[in-house]
């Protein structure tokens, strides 16, 4: 009994410390952050994905009733920032200081460490939370979402799946920095975990999409709208991530606490595209 209670207190302290490490959520619990606390955490990296993108979904709806879309997706796009802390976004400025300066390899990561921002990070994120806006602002001001729910919950699946293939991501490629970082507490991440953290998101797309399709009685797995999405979500992911981590990874000689943070972020901005295609597909 006291082994099965400290093995559910185990998983349970790398739950809260996903969501305190990657969200702003108010948790307050006091972890040992330790290397096993955050490998083991991993694993509900696409469950915090769940939790905000249920919250996006709400917020959105919410502001596109009271507000025109164009304010309404600014508003959502400060929301989506604050949840996570501007966490994700610093690693892509630091990521594009770094690999858009063109310098040797240890001079790419010492550019990174840098706690300034450069001006190809200022940049890119300008034109990245750009696009993402416009993304948002297409989504909220789509036919299908106006007046009900509609295709609206898409929008859900981006987080979980952005988060899972951080998890992939350090568990292929190897640490860039010989020195430890953040991102090097990490490295100890096995495939177990990788195949944990794809069944969480599996589990919460299933559950969220299917339970939003169901028609009736009907059993969702011979909805062929339900298996477009999740293949699409999947597919896309991994086409996406795996290019973005690959370059990432030949100009740094693997990839960075930063890098994540990048991929999650680009990651997003691609699968929130093709949150806005695939009512076009299905209709």
């Amino acid at each position: 009994m006291h082994t099965a209670r400290a093995f559910v207190l185990d998983w349970l302290r790398a739950c809260i410390a996903a969501f305190q490490f990657l969200t702003r959520l108010p948790i307050p619990v006091q972890i040992d952050y330790t290397e096993r606390v955050f490998r083991r955490s991993v694993v509900f990296y696409p469950l915090t994905g769940f939790v905000m993108g249920l919250l996006l979904l709400l917020a959105g709806k919410g502001l596109g009733i009271v507000l025109p879309p164009m304010p309404a997706a600014a508003l959502l796009l400060g929301i989506w920032v604050v949840l996570s802390g501007g966490l994700h976004l610093d690693g892509l400025m630091d990521t594009a200081d770094g690999i858009l300066s063109h310098r040797p390899r240890e001079q790419m990561l010492e550019i990174m460490k840098d706690s300034r921002v450069g001006a190809m990070g200022v940049i890119v994120c300008v034109l990245h939370l750009l696009l993402k806006f416009s993304l948002l602002y297409t989504w909220l001001d789509h036919p299908t979402n106006s007046g009900s729910w509609g295709n609206s919950f898409l929008i859900v699946i981006v987080p979980i799946w952005s988060r899972w293939f951080m998890v992939l991501a350090i568990y292929v490629w190897p640490y860039a920095r010989k020195d430890s970082g953040l991102g090097s507490l990490f490295r100890s991440v096995r495939k177990g975990h990788v195949f944990a953290s794809l069944g969480v998101a599996l589990l919460a797309t299933t559950i969220f999409v299917g339970g939003t399709l169901r028609d009736g009685n009907a059993s969702v797995l011979f909805d062929s709208t339900f298996w477009i999405i999740v293949c699409g979500a999947v597919l896309g992911t991994l086409a996406a991530g795996w290019a973005f981590a690959a370059y990432m990874s030949s100009k740094l000689g693997g990839l960075t606490g930063d890098t994540y943070g990048a991929l999650n972020e680009l990651l997003e901005s691609v699968l929130l595209l093709g949150v806005i295609f695939v009512p076009i597909v299905l209709v």
